[in-house]
């Protein structure tokens, strides 16, 4: 069973994936992969300086993130540019690991912006995490020591909430504590694994 997994920054969907890899999932994380494939030394790294120029590396050579995701968070034509490097990538090692699995398993594919790409009806399931924006962007300035117009325009370049959960098969709502989400995915991975 292929399932979907997405949530907007800051809502928990990292610790899903990891509650669901717990329960067995082989989980492909879309995060992961895209920074796997800017690498120091990768084809595309050197593809992203080429467009966006060397000041964006760090001293080491390697991407530096946070100045990228300042650069292209805000800028659509610039975060456009960017995704039409990085995705293709990311999709062609999707497809790799993917295919290392088993006709069995639980395959989770956690993508961030699944509603945006439009891409939900690829999968068995969409697993959607929610949290309201406000808690999401007291998340992002507690947890990350983001400033509050950062974690709000990051928000603001991503989908809706209504657009990811017009997309659920199944909402997990992470507002309450640790415990209470770890038994919601449980909840949700018995519901997966029913069929």
């Amino acid at each position: 069973m292929r399932v979907g997994l997405t949530g907007g920054v800051a809502s928990g969907k990292s610790t899903v994936a990891r509650l669901l890899a717990e329960h067995g999932a082989v989980v492909i994380d879309a995060d992961a992969i895209a920074r796997e494939v800017v690498e120091r030394g990768t084809p595309g790294l050197a593809a992203v300086v080429e467009a966006f120029g060397p000041e964006l590396l760090t001293p080491e050579g390697d991407l530096d993130r946070p100045a990228m995701g300042r650069l292209v968070f805000g800028d659509d034509e610039k975060r456009r540019l960017l995704e039409s490097i990085v995705h293709p990538l990311v999709f062609e090692r999707y497809a790799e690991l993917e295919g290392a699995t088993g006709p069995d398993d639980l395959v989770v594919h956690d993508i961030p912006l699944l509603a945006e790409t439009g891409r939900a009806a690829e999968f068995d399931a969409v697993v959607v995490v929610d949290a309201p924006d406000e808690v999401r962007v007291e998340r992002m300035v507690s947890d990350r020591g983001w400033t509050r117009e950062d974690a709000e325009s990051r928000i603001a370049a991503q989908a809706t909430r209504e657009d990811r959960l017009a997309i659920a098969t199944h909402v997990v709502e992470n507002t309450g504590s640790l415990d209470e989400l770890a038994a919601r995915v449980a909840e949700v991975h018995a519901a997966l694994t029913a069929g």
